[in-house]
């Protein structure tokens, strides 16, 4: 079972990296709402391992069965794994070779907000974005937001693939 969850966890993880690298070199021209919707694809395609990594063990290590709790306990590890890797890369990313990234961001953002929100709504929503502006110059934060977000979404793909999956 760790074999497992190491291999398929590694490969969620070159695949997020290597969707990652195609985006930032290939499709950084495209508008950050596109690129954002990318990006949540790019982390589904990743954690797809999930169930190939549970699949593999019910077939090939486990004799076709895998109890619902089991599969659980893979997908969730090869989806922390995924997670891990991810938070680290765009950490470095953000901290290291595109420090001008939020400004970028939200130089892009805050004309579209200024085009489409009234002015009483857009002073609270330019008061919020400042406050995540300073968040995400905290790289530990930064860290724990983007693990997170590719964790929950591993933990979604694990939840359908134990209940598709499970055998006993």
């Amino acid at each position: 079972m760790k074999k497992t969850i190491l291999r398929f966890g590694a490969y969620g993880s070159i695949t997020i990296c290597i969707l990652f690298i195609i985006s930032w070199f290939v499709l950084d021209h495209l508008p950050m709402y596109i690129q954002e919707v990318l990006g949540f694809a790019s982390m589904i395609v990743s954690l797809s391992f999930v169930y190939f990594g549970i699949k593999h063990y019910r077939d090939k290590e486990n004799g076709g069965k895998v109890g619902f709790k089991k599969a659980l306990a893979i997908g969730i590890l090869i989806s922390l794994i995924t997670a891990l890797i991810f938070g680290l890369l765009d950490m470095l990313y953000s901290q290291v070779l595109n420090p001008e990234f939020m400004d970028e961001y939200y130089s892009e953002v805050i004309p579209d907000m200024k085009a489409s929100l009234p002015a009483n709504e857009l002073d609270a929503k330019l008061a919020e974005l400042e406050a995540q502006r300073e968040q995400f110059s905290n790289p530990i934060f930064l860290f724990v937001f983007m693990a997170s977000n590719v964790f929950v979404i591993g933990f979604i793909i694990t939840l359908l693939s134990s209940l598709i999956l499970q055998r006993k």
